[in-house]
């Protein structure tokens, strides 16, 4: 199964949101590449303060969504602020929900949507302190362990790493949904 997924990340992202979907969607088999701003490296966030760097494999100038399978977007509270006031970023966002393709974001990540104008309608889940920035951009918010609505996977934050990863390898085997919209 050669699929190629996309992590859109910043510095500042929440670090166990990033490796342990990294490394599950990689135990699946897939190809894993983080898509940052800049080239170099990103700085992680743990426990409070700044973490391990993390190699990026490309930046958005010089990606698509149709390069990719899916994309997956990490939280942390200064990656999502620094990504939704990047147009290509939230460009690149929207692509992907445009080619119907599976798109995963757990904790803080969907401020990052809610930018991109991707949640109106759909059903999904977030860390409790952007309910109501969830809420007031028209999605359906519920206190759930992990949501998927037509290929659109969230979670509430790192202790919902389990589910999420499980439903977003799920969702990528599954491929194209086409009720996916945004």
């Amino acid at each position: 199964m050669n699929k190629r997924i996309a992590i859109l990340a910043t510095n500042g992202f929440e670090e166990s949101e990033l490796k342990s979907p990294k490394e599950a969607m990689e135990d699946a088999g897939f190809k894993v590449d983080i898509i940052s701003e800049e080239s170099g490296t990103i700085k992680g966030w743990a426990d409070g303060n700044w973490s391990n760097e993390y190699t990026v494999d490309d930046t958005l100038d010089n990606v698509s969504a149709s390069s990719y399978n899916a994309l997956m977007l990490p939280g942390g509270v200064i990656n999502p602020d620094k990504l939704r006031r990047n147009e290509k970023a939230l460009s690149f966002v929207q692509d992907f929900f445009e080619q119907k393709k599976p798109v995963a974001a757990i904790c803080h990540a969907p401020q990052i949507l809610i930018s991109a104008n991707v949640v109106k309608g759909r059903k999904m889940t977030s860390f409790n302190s952007i309910k109501d920035d969830l809420v007031n951009a028209g999605a359906n918010w519920v206190d759930e362990e992990v949501v998927v609505d037509e290929g659109f996977v969230t979670s509430r934050n790192p202790d919902d790493l389990p589910a999420f990863n499980s439903k977003l390898i799920e969702e990528i085997k599954e491929g194209k949904h086409e009720e996916q919209h945004a």
